[in-house]
């Protein structure tokens, strides 16, 4: 028997199509105009999958799916939209859409969402998308065989429950938000570009620009300002988890602190399964010009000691912190903001950065002083040069082992430490 899959949308040319295309899969298919006799369908035929229309002629597709969600929580609905924006994307997740689709379809994207919707059912979490690739298959960590990578005594972990975060992109100024799902072990961590539907895996191949950020991107789609967000998922051991959101990570005050809050909020559960590691096994140093440096070496856990110099009114500043867990991240690291100079905003305008810049999202120093913010650590600077590494670090694809010390650099040599170690 066939499993039944139920399209709702007033467009008879989606319907059709839609319709052709699951039936050459091998779906039965049954198509409505109506909110309301979607409702109906949904009630005596229990269709596996809805694709369902945010636009609707008698009741808004929000509606609808909110009332779908009552009849069966775990329903298996995918929004659709010729209008998409990131807020009806991220409020279609939040009231427990699988994913939101941007019209006009494509059909590798209608049949990656389908397959990833299925398998949430079925698995209770969310399903890693398959990317495209000469064998057709995923895109995992990196891959276990290289050298510095090895089993570890602590558990792999994901979030318990999908959650949605709204802000401000700080470079692009656009109004953006995510969306947080479990993946299963063995997954990795996920980004997805909405409403596009590209996958970018957390993984030092896929950085792009590393210009007062970190970017990623394939395909012609990016992500910005993955750090903050990665220094998080890395102090709290999540080694699994999709990340969907729109261009660019919300930058919220500046900091990680509101990302430590939210994986609070919803949880995070351990797997049961052991995780990998990256033990740094010796010395590795890059070769900077000036003072600038960068290293790593043995350590029993992640070290990040740096040194920090700017003029007045910052001067020097040096941090030595040991990362046991979320708990020390989220007291001495995740508060600390990103800042920015009043005389460097010309130029950060010019590379088109910096629109989302806000007197309540990042520090703002001036000749002589600080100008829009108290500080909450005498050396706030240098402790958010330590959680830009960290999550930089998180790069490499599993937590990391080793001491780092560090003077002068930014997003560009933390990467380019990463690659030492890939490359030795």
């Amino acid at each position: 028997m066939k499993d039944l899959v139920l399209i709702v949308d007033d467009e008879p040319g989606i319907l059709t199509l839609l319709g052709q295309i699951l039936g050459d899969e091998g779906y039965e298919v049954a198509t409505t105009a109506s909110g309301e006799e979607a409702l109906t369908i949904y009630r005596e035929r229990r269709p596996v999958a809805v694709f369902l229309d945010v636009w609707l002629p008698d009741r808004d597709g929000l509606e609808t799916l909110k009332a779908l969600r009552e009849l069966d929580p775990g329903a298996a609905v995918i929004m659709m939209s010729g209008h998409g924006q990131a807020a009806t994307a991220v409020k279609s997740i939040k009231l427990g859409a699988h994913d939101y689709l941007e019209k006009p379809l494509a059909y590798e994207r209608i049949m990656e969402t389908l397959n990833g919707a299925l398998a949430a059912r079925r698995g209770g979490g969310a399903a890693l998308l398959d990317a495209a690739g000469p064998e057709g298959t995923r895109v995992f960590n990196p891959p276990p065989r290289w050298r510095l990578v090895r089993s570890s005594r602590q558990p792999q972990r994901t979030i318990r429950a999908s959650s949605v975060i709204y802000g401000l992109g700080l470079h692009s100024g656009s109004r953006t938000g995510l969306v947080l799902q479990p993946l299963p072990p063995d997954s990795g961590v996920h980004f997805v570009t909405l409403p596009q539907g590209t996958q970018i895996p957390a993984h030092i191949a896929s950085v792009g620009d590393t210009e007062y950020a970190t970017t990623i991107s394939r395909d012609g789609e990016e992500v910005r300002t993955v750090e903050h967000l990665l220094a998080t998922l890395h102090a709290a051991g999540i080694t699994n988890l999709l990340v969907k959101v729109h261009g660019e990570i919300p930058v919220t005050d500046g900091s990680a602190i509101e990302f430590c809050q939210r994986l609070e909020e919803i949880g995070i559960e351990d797997q049961g399964v052991p995780r990998r590691e990256v033990v740094i096994d010796r010395r590795y140093e890059l070769q900077l010009k000036g003072d600038k440096r960068i290293a790593i070496e043995p350590a029993d856990t992640l070290q990040v000691a740096y040194l920090l110099r700017y003029p007045p009114p910052i001067g020097e500043q040096f941090y030595d912190f040991r990362l046991t867990g979320l708990d020390a991240f989220q007291a001495e690291i995740a508060p600390a903001r990103t800042f920015g100079f009043l005389r460097d905003l010309p130029m950060i305008k010019e590379l088109g950065l910096g629109s989302g810049g806000r007197l309540d999202n990042f520090i703002l120093v001036g000749e002589d002083n600080v100008i829009n913010t108290s500080l909450r650590f005498p050396d706030e600077f240098v402790r958010h040069k330590i959680l830009d590494i960290i999550g930089d670090l998180y790069l490499l694809g599993y937590p990391v082992r080793g001491r780092i010390t560090a003077a002068f650099t930014g997003h560009r040599d933390n990467i380019a430490l990463q690659r030492l170690l890939l490359a030795g």
